[in-house]
């Protein structure tokens, strides 16, 4: 039992994603030429002004604040090797072209001890589906650690819903302003979630409009 949870767990943490667009939610172009066949996806919301503000939003976000606080489970999390991958250049068609390896990070902590969410970390996302959890296996793809601006992106593994990328970001904007940022762009991730792609999108909005409130200061005490 002990030698099959051992090899479960490395082939888990070995595992690809399962998209070719690594990073691509950086791309400023997102909305007009994502990934070929992927539908995009850009949201904000403020969350306040100043720095305190920020740096308490910047916390809970890299301590999996978003999908917490819109009631998903984060299990199954793994550490992170400290690699990302950045500069992704796209092709005519919007196809990936190619994908630059980058820099390693150090290990972040918040006071209370929480690590922050590290390149290459992996988890299981369990997101309510009616009486049941869906299981979303993500591996993260990069970290955004700049003085006014900091997030994360994840992108999907194998047996998640969709394929595709998701990238939460904070920003401290010029006029002192604090926003959140998601941007994503996917597709589903096989032939019976393409049947079912209506009730999918569905989904997809119902839990955007969540992580959009889910670092309000009311949220985020």
């Amino acid at each position: 039992m002990i030698r099959t949870e051992r090899m479960r767990r490395s082939s888990f943490t070995d595992q690809p994603v399962t998209y070719g667009a690594v990073g691509g939610t950086q791309s400023p172009d997102l909305l007009y030429y994502p990934p070929k066949g992927y539908r995009p996806l850009e949201r904000q919301a403020r969350l306040g002004s100043g720095e305190e503000r920020f740096a308490s939003a910047v916390t809970a976000l890299m301590t999996w604040g978003v999908q917490r606080g819109s009631g998903i489970k984060v299990t199954e999390a793994h550490e992170g090797t400290g690699v990302q991958y950045e500069g992704v250049i796209f092709n005519p068609d919007g196809s990936p072209s190619k994908l630059q390896e980058h820099r390693s990070s150090e290990a972040v902590f918040a006071d209370d001890g929480s690590p922050y969410i590290a390149n290459g970390m992996t988890a299981v996302l369990k997101i309510p589906f009616w009486p049941l959890h869906v299981s979303a296996p993500i591996r993260v793809v990069y970290v955004i650690d700049e003085p006014n601006r900091a997030g994360f992106a994840y992108g999907t593994m194998h047996g998640h819903p969709e394929s595709g990328e998701e990238a939460f970001l904070v920003e401290l904007r010029d006029d002192g302003s604090v926003w959140f940022v998601l941007r994503a762009f996917s597709q589903p991730s096989n032939g019976f979630f393409r049947a079912v792609a209506p009730i999918l999108w569905l989904v997809q909005r119902h839990y955007t409009g969540k992580y959009l409130r889910s670092l309000l200061p009311v949220r985020s005490v």
